[in-house]
């Protein structure tokens, strides 16, 4: 029987602290059944992002004491950064991969939050195919305020939304202190991070184009977007969440933020992708620029020495 195969991509509040991630990070690796494909720190952000294939019990044991060794080295009291965020342990979303349901992935979403509330009383969030609202599929809305305002309002019994914005599972219904809180999900496609980058030092700029691309304001429905600056570069950068790549592909992002670059007079100087991406979201760029009709994965060398 073939193997099942789960994509895991966590992130935890730490981006700066290079001890800090390596420990962290450190309790995927070198374990049977699963592998951990990137680590991404991000140090504006002071986040990290891992992406992860495993099996699911063995995937599950890892993401347990991974989270675990975040509430034990991130304090959220001291933690700053301009992405947002609301625990130590962010975020652990879990999406179908190979040879597995995504009924499967909500299962294991489940046990996997149970756990964590059992195992150290952090309040969890589930979002998602797993979210107990429907406000709560959307993983910006658990966030909304931060940790700080997130944890305000959950300190006011009073508040008209208090009652909405609740863990799903906690102790007394507020944020702890110092873990914060964890969101856990199962969905069918994971975000892929893509940067575009534009020639000019005025964020407002950027901003002014994230807000063009992004769902909530009229762009894609798919899509959020920020324009932000990072430090370590010249330039300023429109930072995007693609939701679904098949339906809102790369390169129609990208050809919309040259767009509304132009009556700014700003040119667009280059992109990345953060972290790894689908075969698929490549190709069907490479079939738009270049107008190929038929292609194949097949077709690619590579791929026949894919396990």
């Amino acid at each position: 029987m073939d193997k099942k195969y789960i994509l895991a991509v966590p992130n935890f509040s730490e981006g700066r602290r290079p001890e800090v991630i390596e420990v962290i990070s450190g309790t995927i690796k070198n374990r049977e059944g699963v592998k951990l494909v990137s680590c991404e720190p991000e140090y504006d952000f002071n986040r990290t992002v891992l992406t992860i294939i495993g099996e699911p019990e063995p995937l599950k044991e890892a993401l347990l004491d991974m989270a675990a060794k975040s509430y034990e080295l991130i304090d959220m009291r001291e933690q700053k950064g301009t992405h947002p965020r609301i625990g130590a342990q962010d975020t652990i979303p879990l999406f179908p991969l190979s040879n597995i349901t995504l009924d499967e992935c909500k299962e294991l979403a489940e046990e996997i939050g149970k756990e964590l509330f059992e195992r150290h009383q952090v309040p969890i969030f589930f979002s998602g195919q797993n979210a107990r609202t429907e406000n709560k599929k959307s993983i910006s809305y658990i966030r909304q305020g931060q940790y700080e305002g997130l944890k305000a309002l959950l300190d006011d019994p009073n508040h008209p939304d208090h009652e909405a914005r609740r863990p799903d599972l906690s102790v007394d219904g507020k944020l702890d202190p110092k873990y914060g809180a964890t969101i856990v999900s199962a969905d069918m496609e994971g975000l892929t991070a893509y940067n575009v980058f534009l020639a000019t030092e005025d964020v407002s700029i950027a901003k002014s184009i994230a807000k063009a691309v992004r769902g909530p304001s009229g762009g894609f429905s798919t899509t959020r977007a920020v324009g932000i600056k990072f430090p370590e570069r010249d330039g300023v950068v429109v930072s995007i969440n693609m939701f679904d790549c098949a339906a809102t592909p790369l390169y129609r992002a990208y050809e919309l933020i040259k767009l509304e670059a132009q009556r700014y007079g700003v040119a667009v100087t280059g992109s990345e992708i953060v972290g790894p991406v689908k075969l698929d979201y490549l190709l069907n760029n490479l079939n738009h620029y270049l107008g190929l009709q038929g292609l194949r994965k097949e077709q690619i060398l590579e791929y026949h020495l894919m396990g």
